[in-house]
């Protein structure tokens, strides 16, 4: 009895786990004669694949994919130049194509793919014509090569792109004769262009769709910058939707070509904007162990006036809980307006006021001024400026008030491929600030700083980085007291050398006399490498020189660190922490830990 108990409990399982396992598929895909590349292209095209995965996928979701295959593998065929091929899909055993799906299967237990690629096909004829000068179409669209059916697009595309680079902005396919010979297994592709009129900018128009826009037509159009009159160029096109965008005004940008031409050989453009929010506020911290927490934010409203104009106040206080000093304080307001003379300038006022209680000095300062700015490409941009600066410094030189007219100017050439987590690409800044003595303390001179950046990545699926930087900098003219502190160098902290204290290498010009430097240069290293999609580990090492003239001669010191550190990504890009020791007599007995948002550079 306990037996045949026993035995009933087991068939009573069995029996309920049977719907678990009621739609478990099988699916089996063959492709005889062709090599293993050719057969995972195939495979990742299949929808039975990727649905038969899916635990939830009923028999009619596989019944689909499977029909829905026959076309998602020719295409691939096509695709790679065969014509002829043959591709049969059975589900249990019916080929597919011939299953009503209003009848189809309650279970599907097995689903048979096979594809058959016959012989490949060559190009009998390969033309597309007319063409503008000069117009090279695809290196693979010439008789007698493969016909792969991409190249066929491909080559259309191009010569409806080289019509509408050189201002035929309607060319168009006029007529085509795409024709597979069998026999011979060669591929017709005749495509008749027709280019059409060479039109010019027409006016730009402000599409009313949706809620308008709070900044004034003129403002938008401004902005823009649409060359009206000049020969239509796709390039330009997308320039003048890149400026809008650029501005910071608006979410989103759509540029659309009017249908036809206006008779005079003009094309009118339809700009549709949807305004981005007016106001926008924002938050910082960052930790380190000697410096303490520093904390920063900003408000910024954008679309001041009407004309895209930019209002940002930012706030800082840092130094909190810190040994490096006491708390320092920040206050800036910046006002920016696009398209100021030209559209790629926008002019910029600014106003700030700042606390600094550093190891070496005190300073407070008050600065006022404004410039130009420029976009010179994607990649490349600069500011000019003029501004009034009065400084109140105390250190071991003594208490002084100094004045200066400063000229700031500045270039940046921008390769980066994410400015939060770079992993390939060049960046360089270049500042010149040339400066005038205001009074008797305050001297005439100029201060240069660069900035220049590196990354490398390498390895499976760019696994790791190499990222590299320097910092040179030099101050000619004035003397050390007649300039104000903190446009002197330093060097030691998450700036400049991680693992040393904060600003801890000046220049000793005498006993118990510390002050900045008059040239300054900074090297650092990384290899980045990502653990995961998440987590990142970092190994870096830094070493920086301040010396007391501006070429570096006379007295000067250099200093290094190391260490490591990891990356925790997030949308706002990564949660940076580092542990850094400093080099030499005393590695390894003091750290520094630096936690911050975004790499390090």
């Amino acid at each position: 009895m306990k037996s045949h108990s026993r035995l009933l409990g087991i068939t009573a399982l069995c029996v309920g786990l049977m719907p678990l396992f009621a739609h478990a598929t099988d699916v089996s895909f063959s492709t005889p004669n062709a090599p293993k590349s050719f057969s995972e292209k195939l495979r990742s095209a299949s929808l039975v694949m990727t649905t038969a995965a899916q635990q939830e996928a009923t028999a009619q979701d596989l019944l689909a994919a499977a029909q829905a295959d026959y076309g998602r593998l020719i295409g691939v065929l096509y695709a790679e130049g065969y014509y002829g091929g043959v591709i049969r899909i059975r589900v249990n055993g019916q080929e597919a194509a011939s299953i009503p799906p209003l009848r189809a299967p309650t279970e599907i237990a097995q689903i048979d793919i096979s594809v058959d690629r016959g012989t490949a096909f060559t190009f009998s004829t390969a033309r597309v014509a007319p063409l503008p000068p000069d117009t090279k179409l695809p290196e693979g669209f010439a008789t007698g090569n493969p016909a792969k059916g991409e190249l066929v697009g491909e080559a259309t595309r191009t010569g409806i792109a080289a019509w509408r680079a050189s201002g035929h902005a309607k060319a168009l396919v006029a007529d085509q004769t795409v024709i597979a010979d069998h026999a011979v297994s060669t591929l017709t592709a005749d495509i008749a262009l027709d280019p059409g009129p060479r039109l010019r900018f027409g006016t730009l128009e402000i599409s009313n769709e949706g809620d308008p826009s709070r900044v004034r037509p003129s403002r938008i159009r401004a902005i823009a910058g649409l060359p009206t009159g000049r020969v239509f160029s796709p390039e330009d096109l997308e320039e003048a939707a890149t400026r809008l965008r650029r501005s910071g005004a608006f979410r989103s940008v759509v540029m659309t070509e009017a249908e036809s031409p206006n008779t005079d050989g003009t094309l009118d453009i339809t700009t549709r904007v949807t305004d981005a929010e007016r106001r926008r506020i924002g938050a910082g911290a960052e930790l380190a162990s000697l410096e303490g927490l520093t904390l920063s934010g900003f408000w910024l409203h954008r679309n001041l006036w009407g004309g895209a104009e930019r209002l940002r106040i930012d706030g800082l206080i840092g130094g909190i809980g810190g040994d490096s000093g006491g708390e320092d304080y920040r206050l800036g307001v910046r006002y920016d307006r696009p398209a100021t003379f030209t559209p790629d300038t926008g002019l910029f006022l600014e106003a700030r006021a700042e606390g600094n209680d550093e190891p070496d000095y005190r300073e407070a300062k008050i600065e006022i001024g404004g410039g130009l700015s420029h976009i010179f490409s994607d990649e490349l941009s600069g500011e000019l400026g003029i501004a009034y600066r009065y400084s109140d410094i105390s250190d071991d030189l003594g208490t002084r008030k100094l004045q200066h007219l400063l000229f700031p100017g500045s270039i940046t050439w921008d390769r980066r491929n994410d400015p939060l987590n770079t992993t390939s690409g060049i960046f360089l800044e270049v500042t010149l600030t040339p400066f005038i003595g205001l009074d008797q303390e305050s001297g005439d001179g100029a201060r240069i700083y660069a900035d220049g950046r590196h990354y490398r990545s390498f390895g499976p699926d760019d696994r790791f980085v190499l990222a590299g930087r320097a910092q040179i900098g030099s101050i000619a003219g004035a003397t050390v007291d007649e300039i104000p502190a903190d446009m002197l160098f330093y060097s030691g902290g998450a700036g400049t050398v991680r693992g040393q204290s904060y600003q801890s290498l000046g220049v000793d010009i005498a006993p118990s006399v510390t002050v900045g430097g008059r040239a300054f240069a900074g090297f650092s290293g990384e290899l980045r490498a990502n653990i995961n999609d998440k987590i990142q580990a970092v190994a870096f090492a830094d070493t920086g020189f301040i010396g007391q003239d501006a070429l570096g001669t006379g007295r000067g010191r250099w200093h290094s660190g190391a260490g490591f550190g990891a990356r925790y990504f997030t949308p706002v890009g990564p949660i940076r922490v580092d542990i850094g020791t400093p080099l030499g007599d005393n590695v390894g007995e003091d750290f520094e830990i630096y936690i911050g948002i975004g790499q390090a550079f």
